[in-house]
């Protein structure tokens, strides 16, 4: 893989990220807040866990842009397995959703092992 798809691959998951954390926000009170509602997880906590997740998502999105690509690209694999790992055992349906809320998580997953594994090349 040469450095120009790296940094093709860099920037789509800069905006998965990104986008993803505008959308709970946008969402909060609608979709982000239904899925915390159907998990059985309601007030003071699912408001911290929402924007937890914004800001979450939020900073996993700029580290991939700004900070180093090794470290970057692991911690959002830890997340990204850790939320996959928690959404499964709490609303296993999701990975019937037909959006593909969960099963888009592999190929995430995918690409953030190729760029953690290529992140000696100039990616930036």
């Amino acid at each position: 893989m040469n450095a120009k798809d790296l940094r093709l691959l860099k920037a789509s998951l800069v905006a998965v990220w990104l986008l993803t954390a505008f959308a709970s926000a946008w969402e909060a009170h609608g979709r982000s807040a239904a899925l915390l509602h159907e998990a059985g997880v309601g007030g003071t906590l699912a408001a911290l866990m929402l924007w937890g997740g914004v800001a979450l998502d939020a900073a996993l999105g700029l580290a991939l842009w700004f900070a180093p690509m090794r470290l970057a690209a692991t911690a959002a694999l830890v997340a990204t397995l850790a939320m996959t790992v928690i959404t499964t055992a709490v609303l296993p349906a999701q990975w019937l959703d037909p959006l593909g809320s969960l099963a888009k998580n592999l190929p995430i997953l995918a690409a953030l092992w190729l760029l953690r594994r290529h992140s000696n090349k100039d990616v930036s």
